[in-house]
């Protein structure tokens, strides 16, 4: 196990494989499909939240209904990697909306984003205006996704 990792049995992997794909399944469904009681269900789901295996509950989203079809990967070197410039680099990428996701990246670069746009125009003026004035950016290099194979819960 994972230093800060949960024990999980198997019923608890089960519930937390049903909740991955139907988050709003009331808990007697839940119980009925994982072979417990209403009462052990609970119990477990408040377990697992306070330990922080399940972190909350909401609606998963079409971004692409949304107007948000353009994906691009973005590669971050940054000019200056002391521990400060990297938490300036953390915060301010949490203001920026556009940016679904980041990663710090052992490698060639420091960071990798993905960033999600309407379309190839509004990630020009995101890439401009928001992800190359982040702080300590040196350079960026752009893969845009042409179509998303697997995208989704664990």
């Amino acid at each position: 196990m994972q230093d800060g990792a949960a024990e999980l049995d198997r019923t608890d992997r089960a519930i937390l494989a049903v909740l991955a794909v139907e988050g709003r399944i009331p808990v007697v469904e839940l119980a009925a499909r994982v072979g417990l009681s209403k009462s052990p269900v609970q119990a477990r789901l408040k377990r697992l939240e306070a330990a922080g295996v399940i972190t909350g509950y909401r609606a998963v989203l079409n971004p692409i209904r949304m107007g948000l079809a353009h994906v691009a990967f973005v590669e971050v070197r940054l000019s200056d990697t002391r521990e400060a410039a990297l938490q300036a680099f953390n915060r301010a990428v949490l203001a920026v909306p556009e940016i679904e996701q980041c990663h710090m990246i052992a490698g060639g670069f420091d960071y990798l984003l993905k960033v999600r746009t309407a379309d190839i125009a509004a990630y020009r003026r995101v890439l401009a205006e928001r992800v190359s004035t982040l702080p300590h950016v040196a350079a960026t290099s752009t893969y845009v996704a042409m179509e998303a194979v697997k995208e989704g819960p664990l």
